[in-house]
């Protein structure tokens, strides 16, 4: 049994050998493109190939001009000039319906690994006619978006990419087509942008709780973080405290309003550690960490990040997040 599994696996049908060389020189072609985040579609940058449609017409005019000279036939000489006429304007009306546009992208936000990110673009029309059916799409995937562009408009597009890791990635090429009117013409042409998207780690599905938080003061009064990401100290609510200062889940079991008290918050510092976070594995420990920010950052804790070569002091806001996620895309 063990020779004729190693026989099937000697044995097993590879790829051809021009499937290789034409990756590569795809490769070598898609490399030579200029990396730009604004395009406009000229004659230069603008293919044009018949579709299979388009390949079965011109099969089918063959037969029939071949059929009219064998015999004779009047009718079939102008039917057939008559078809072949009308894919000879379908080409020129497909090349000119992408020809003259304006792509234009604008440098996506950071997102985290493993999700789907928007890539916004905005399709600039100069011209006084109407582009129809232009279709959008990261190339080699099948999600397209197809917008029409009126006539001296500008109009937003979005479609979406996702990225299965951390860190710092080029945007991958797009390409936008149309195969109008006909159908028998595809138009195309591939863009390479020049914008960089940072990808945070993937977050952790169902990290456990928070930490408890240090004490910077010694004494019973000092305050801990419980299992639950609630700190202990609490008093009364004051008019004019802040709603995220509210305990909702002590309010919703004593029909009393409390807030966290910020006396008690100040005795207490919560660290999110890379040592001690628990997981497993580094990219488990970044999983983790990611996860625990965007939880600290949503019960508004003030929190610090420890990294292997880098330590956060703590705080909270927008941009302390921001750099805490920064921080964990590039360890």
């Amino acid at each position: 049994m063990a020779s004729r599994a190693a026989s099937a696996a000697t044995h097993q049908p590879s790829s051809p050998k021009w499937w290789h060389w034409r990756k590569r020189i795809r490769a070598w072609w898609q490399a030579g493109l200029p990396a730009q985040d604004a395009i406009t579609l000229h004659q230069r940058n603008v293919y044009i190939l018949p579709t299979r449609a388009g390949w079965m017409l011109a099969l089918t005019l063959l037969v029939l001009l071949v059929a009219s000279i064998n015999y004779q036939l009047n009718l079939g000489y102008l039917l057939t000039f008559l078809i072949a006429g009308a894919a000879v304007v379908g080409m020129h009306v497909c090349h000119g319906n992408l020809r003259g546009l304006s792509l234009q992208l604008t440098a996506p936000a950071p997102f985290h690994a493993g999700t789907a990110s928007p890539i916004d673009l905005r399709i600039t029309n100069p011209g006084k006619r109407t582009y129809w059916a232009i279709g959008l799409a990261v190339l080699d995937t099948k999600h397209w978006l197809h917008v029409d562009a009126p006539p001296q408009s500008s109009v937003a597009a979005q479609i979406t990419h996702s990225v299965a890791h951390r860190g710092w990635h080029t945007l991958p090429l797009l390409t936008a087509e149309t195969l109008y009117p006909l159908g028998t013409f595809r138009v195309w042409t591939v863009w390479r942008p020049a914008s960089q998207v940072l990808v945070y780690p993937a977050l952790e599905l169902h990290a456990p709780p928070l930490p408890p938080g240090e004490p910077v003061a010694s004494g019973a009064q000092a305050t801990r973080l419980s299992t639950s990401g609630e700190f202990d100290g609490v008093r009364a609510y004051q008019r004019g405290d802040p709603m995220r200062a509210i305990v909702w889940k002590k309010a919703a079991k004593s029909d009393e309003l409390v807030s966290r008290d910020t006396v008690q918050h100040q005795r207490v510092q919560l660290w999110l550690d890379y040592q001690s976070c628990g997981a497993v594995g580094h990219e488990a420990k970044l999983s983790r960490l990611c996860a625990w920010v965007i939880s600290a950052e949503k019960n508004g804790l003030n929190y610090g990040l420890r990294l292997p070569h880098r330590e956060i002091q703590s705080g909270q806001g927008e941009a302390h997040k921001r750099l805490c996620l920064e921080a964990l895309a590039l360890c």
